[in-house]
């Protein structure tokens, strides 16, 4: 066993026992309450899942096993003269609680760059679809069709015990995340520049990878991948796409299917696509006022079209959260960024104006409990300054960096043996019985 998994093994072995007291002693204990709002409004802050990796705080935001993201910046390991955390360490983070040395960051960076070729057929499979599909179908079918790979598949079916699950999960998800940045990469230049693939480079970490094989190469783009990855990696297990992948694994598909099935939750509006509506939406802005780029916008125009906005039923993209009720840390995250590295952007100028225009308006309105940006306001402004113009491929990135937490979850759900998961549900007119008893 090596050295990253023995030490995961350490972990999970504790909190094994401890799954197995609360079960004994525990299982009766009422968690939560729910109500007819919360079934009928998404299950929405009822307490239902497990998961170790993260927590959502509503003021203070994505917690990393209990560490802010601010205060990770300091801790884990970085490139020597960068900033940004490193992929690797925030995977250890993620999977052990602990806090990687360099060293341990170098070995997860070697294994996943031996592990990273990827089969052949998986590029066949992304190139037989129809050249409509979104980058989103391609990247969830270069998923599945590398699932043939699969361990833990191949070694269920010749009968593994419960208690090894774990093992061959890891095997499969350390597998994926070596290679999702090659599928990712392959369908972006394949769709959005020459066709021709870029190889890996085995001296890069794996988000500079990502985008070395995208077509950018200097320190400046590896330092905003390392962060677009760093801030999106994690985000509890409510969401959709971890939401997803939790309950496709609980049936014992593999994590390739599982984290597929993620993805396609992911493409969603409401989720992994809401940075897309972003751009289109400041853009719909440029057009109404017939000014381009290069032509800023005013602090006038601006919250006028927010006004118009808002009076025509519609929301403002990137403002508001299920959770949060403060802005959210990797929102200004970004800012910090863009206010360190970049100067003059009239996109980054307006997503500025926008912060100090649209939470008044929205307070004043009484349109959100939370008017605050969260980190789809910015991301999109960021990706679209460094070159990256192609906005409907932004979700295909969010995609890989959210594998290094959902994968991690996935590792943890099968060590602890996680059940199946199979909520009750009632018929319309159960519910409407049910409030005539409770009245």
């Amino acid at each position: 066993m090596d050295y990253i998994k023995q030490r995961f093994f350490e972990k999970g072995t504790v909190a094994r026992a401890q799954i197995a007291e609360l079960l004994s002693k525990s299982k009766d204990l009422i968690v939560d309450e729910v109500t007819v709002g919360n079934v009928l409004g998404g299950m929405r802050g009822v307490t239902s899942l497990l998961t170790l990796t993260s927590k959502l705080d509503p003021h203070e935001g994505i917690r990393y096993r209990d560490y802010k993201l601010r205060d990770l910046y300091a801790h884990l390991p970085r490139k020597k003269g960068g900033s940004e955390p490193l992929a690797e360490g925030v995977f250890y983070l993620l999977l052990t609680g602990d806090i990687p040395t360099s060293e341990e960051v170098e070995y997860i960076r070697q294994d996943w760059v031996q592990r990273s070729e990827v089969p052949p057929h998986v590029f066949k499979a992304i190139d037989a679809l129809p050249s409509t599909s979104k980058p989103m179908t391609r990247f969830a079918t270069g998923i599945l069709a590398a699932a043939t790979q699969s361990q833990f598949q191949k070694k269920h079916r010749s009968g593994l015990r419960k208690e090894d699950y774990w093992d061959s999960t890891y095997e499969d998800v350390m597998n994926m995340l070596a290679q999702l940045p090659v599928i990712a990469s392959y369908i972006y230049r394949t769709e959005f520049c020459d066709g021709n693939p870029i190889a890996l480079d085995p001296d890069l970490d794996w988000s500079a990878n990502f985008a070395h094989m995208m077509g950018f190469n200097d320190e400046e783009m590896y330092r905003l991948f390392r962060m677009y990855m760093f801030i999106h990696a994690d985000h509890e297990g409510g969401n959709v796409s971890a939401h997803t992948s939790h309950l496709v694994s609980s049936a014992l598909s593999n994590p390739f299917y599982s984290y597929a099935a993620g993805m396609i939750g992911l493409a969603g509006p409401l989720h992994g696509y809401a940075n897309q509506e972003v751009i289109r939406w400041i853009n719909d802005m440029y057009k109404h006022y017939n000014k381009t780029i290069d032509n800023p916008l005013t602090l006038e125009e601006v919250t006028s079209f927010v006004n118009q906005t808002l009076d025509e039923g519609k929301v403002i993209p990137g403002y508001g959260h299920a959770v949060l009720r403060a802005t959210d840390p990797r929102f200004t995250t970004q800012l910090e960024f863009a206010e360190k590295h970049i100067d003059n952007d009239s996109m980054i100028e307006t997503v500025k104006m926008l912060f100090q225009v649209v939470p008044e308006v929205l307070q004043e309105r009484g349109k959100a409990k939370n008017p605050w940006p969260n980190v789809d306001a910015i991301s999109g402004s960021l990706l679209l300054h460094y070159g990256i113009k192609d906005y409907i491929f932004y979700t295909v990135m969010f995609g890989v960096s959210r594998a290094l937490g959902v994968g991690t979850q996935n590792i943890w759900d099968r060590f602890l043996g996680m059940s199946i998961e199979r909520p009750n549900s009632q018929t319309l007119d159960w519910f409407m019985d049910f409030v005539k008893e409770a009245k």
